[in-house]
């Protein structure tokens, strides 16, 4: 997603793809994680949120070419003589919160994996 937000991906689509990456992320961590479902996550998309930080800044010229509606709002309202370190701080943030959204998913994701396995060894232990 990185370098497909930069260029290639119109902002009206992205949270589609978010949506459907937040899902199969979520059905992962809890599929091949044995614990602490939350934390990986959270760990996975703060990950996430620096590498596409990263992604950005080196490519900012396209980004802001490609974006000049978000890059309007960080110009107006703040430090607009640096926006990459606005973008930069604002990717962290996002990524602290969707890690939230992703760690709530992975533990629900969890749960429902973990109750698929469980219901037939109950039933077999009734027979």
């Amino acid at each position: 997603m990185s370098f497909g937000t930069v260029d290639s991906i119109p902002v009206t689509i992205e949270p589609i793809c978010w949506a459907f990456i937040f899902i199969l992320c979520a059905f992962v961590i809890a599929k091949y994680c044995t614990e602490k479902y939350f934390l990986n996550g959270l760990a996975v998309s703060i990950g996430n949120a620096i590498w596409m930080a990263i992604m950005h800044l080196v490519f900012f010229t396209a980004y802001t070419t490609n974006h000049t509606t978000e890059m309007g709002i960080i110009e107006k309202l703040v430090m607009p003589d640096e926006p990459q370190i606005v973008m930069f701080f604002t990717g962290i943030i996002s990524g602290a919160t969707s890690g939230l959204v992703l760690g709530l998913l992975s533990h629900i994701a969890a749960g429902i994996l973990h109750n698929r396995r469980q219901e037939p060894n109950a039933l077999s232990i009734q027979s």
